[in-house]
């Protein structure tokens, strides 16, 4: 009688079904960590609940570019295929960047001319700010409720609700600083102002839901930089960090909503002009980050 063979699986089979059962546990645990948890701050959602949480209208603003979602850690920006035609939008952070991640995306701003957008209301984004010389406060901003420059709502039955003075409003310049601007300062952009990018004169409002303050504490941070104040509360908003009548105050235009940081002169490699020969070669770029001091601008 002939004996049977023995057969065992291979070390590549083994290694082959330890990693579709990783990958079957690890896609429950994320299912049953999520389950019942809302969706926010998403540019695929199209459902109309929660729609002013989304950033898909953000998203769809931006139909000429290539729009992609990045799970990775911000330590690998500085891979990326032309840094300087990349825009990297973080909104709304759920834990503080580490110290090199903040140097990473230091690096893609002032090296490789990368653009970012960083809007949070709390100092998660801060070691990120720290970089730049900004600093994030912890707490939200309120205005003097007769005074003061915030917006009201109303219910699903278009009643008016209690006013809430951290709802803040404010017209934001797009690439000048306000403290700049004399009279344009008063002429809105419309939208042919924006679409023909002629936004050096005028601004748009913004509205802020219970926004933090930024502010630029070192001008001087790094070298050969453009500081832009964009948008600001009012020279009453303070600081509510729950000392009633002795709640900070910043003073007039230093209660920052948005900051833009411009760093221009930039050496990289692209497409240059016909002009130039046509021909890959060097040239100039500028790397740009704007620290927003509210995530929900960009849904709202």
């Amino acid at each position: 009688m002939a004996e049977a063979e023995k057969s065992s699986l291979s070390l590549e089979a083994w290694l082959m079904i330890g990693l579709v059962f990783s990958v079957a546990l690890s896609t429950m645990v994320i299912a049953i960590v999520s389950a019942g948890k809302t969706t926010v701050f998403s540019p695929y959602e199209n459902g109309d609940e929660y729609e002013e949480l989304q950033l898909t209208l953000m998203r769809e603003s931006l139909d000429d570019f290539a729009v992609a979602n990045t799970m990775s850690t911000p330590m690998l920006v500085n891979d990326w295929q032309n840094p300087h035609r990349t825009l990297l939008v973080i909104a709304a952070p759920e834990k503080p960047f580490d110290a090199a991640e903040a140097a990473a995306i230091h690096d893609f701003v002032t090296e490789r001319a990368g653009k970012v957008i960083l809007a949070s209301n709390s100092t998660n984004a801060q070691l990120v700010a720290e970089e730049f010389g900004v600093k994030y406060f912890d707490d939200p901003v309120r205005d003097d409720i007769n005074t003061g420059r915030y917006y009201e709502v109303t219910n699903e039955n278009d009643e008016r609700i209690s006013p809430d003075t951290k709802k803040l409003w404010s017209v934001a310049s797009v690439t000048r600083d306000i403290s700049t601007m004399g009279d344009e300062k008063a002429t809105p952009c419309s939208e042919d102002d924006v679409l023909q990018e002629k936004v050096a004169n005028c601004r748009m409002p913004v509205l802020f839901h219970r926004p933090t303050a930024i502010q630029v504490l070192d001008e001087q941070a790094d070298e050969g930089r453009d500081v832009h104040v964009l948008a600001a509360a009012s020279t009453s908003a303070e600081i509510d960090a729950g000392r009633g009548d002795s709640n900070p105050t910043l003073g007039e235009g230093e209660t920052g909503l948005i900051i833009r940081i411009n760093y221009p002169g930039q050496t990289v490699l692209d497409q240059r002009s016909l002009d130039l020969g046509g021909d890959i070669g060097e040239i100039s770029a500028t790397g740009s980050i704007v620290f927003v001091s509210d995530h929900s601008v960009l849904a709202n």
